[in-house]
């Protein structure tokens, strides 16, 4: 791990290959919180959230510690909300040659109008290559909130960018784990209650799970390395109690 601002403790880990994590924690949560990023290095560079826009000075030179940021061609989001695409067109300035990527529904209703460029909008089960890894978009509409929410899931490597799925608490010290994230998760899930509750969550989480992902790119908290077909699967039996 290196910490790219001792400020802030803004950090960057490699979590598989070349895929990092930028971490930074913050205080507005007791207890502590933390918000991830994820930059794809490869002939394309996909960064998947943006964090919210007061952080964007912080995340910008994170990433200048793995490449020149202007090399950047997508920038990612899981759905719209300040912490997923708050600083969306500051990344749009600061790499030229970037535009957003998101869902069909999110560039429809919401990122085709604030975004300063049009959307490469992807439907579901949609793959792009970027060099040697590819990305395949899974739309999980009001999974766990927001009509426009998918993840994207690299092939090369099996990683899942999960956005707000098992959200932890805590600063994320840990970039990489093994050991459990679901109870930690479920901890900070029920009090907030901010999943949709949609009645097809079930399918959703078994649409994930047979993507067979081998690591988990949570957007708060530790990445986690596994089995995650079973602790998605896990979760899915979770929220249907």
């Amino acid at each position: 791990m290196k910490i790219t601002n001792a400020a802030s403790g803004t950090n960057v880990h490699e979590i598989a290959d070349s895929i990092y994590r930028i971490s930074t924690p913050v205080t507005i949560v007791p207890g502590g919180f933390s918000f991830n990023q994820y930059l794809v290095l490869d002939d394309e560079p996909l960064l998947f959230h943006t964090g919210p826009r007061k952080l964007f000075p912080l995340i910008h030179d994170a990433v200048q510690h793995l490449i020149p940021a202007d090399r950047l061609r997508f920038i990612a989001l899981s759905h719209f909300e300040a912490d997923e695409c708050g600083s969306l067109n500051e990344w749009l300035v600061a790499a030229p040659h970037s535009v957003p990527l998101c869902s069909k529904v999110a560039a429809m209703v919401s990122v085709n109008d604030v975004a300063d460029k049009p959307a490469r909008a992807m439907g579901d089960g949609e793959t792009l290559i970027l060099g040697k890894h590819s990305v395949k978009w899974l739309d999980t509409p009001h999974l766990p909130h927001g009509w426009e929410t998918g993840y994207l899931m690299e092939m090369e490597t099996g990683t899942m960018f999960c956005g707000d799925l098992f959200t932890q608490g805590g600063n994320g010290a840990a970039a990489l784990t093994e050991s459990d994230i679901l109870e930690p998760s479920e901890a900070f899930r029920i009090p907030l209650d901010y999943f949709s509750h949609s009645t097809n969550t079930k399918a959703l989480i078994e649409k994930l799970a047979c993507e067979n992902p081998t690591t988990l790119a949570c957007m708060h908290g530790s990445a986690w390395a596994g089995s995650g077909a079973n602790l998605l699967r896990a979760l899915g039996e979770r929220l249907m109690k």
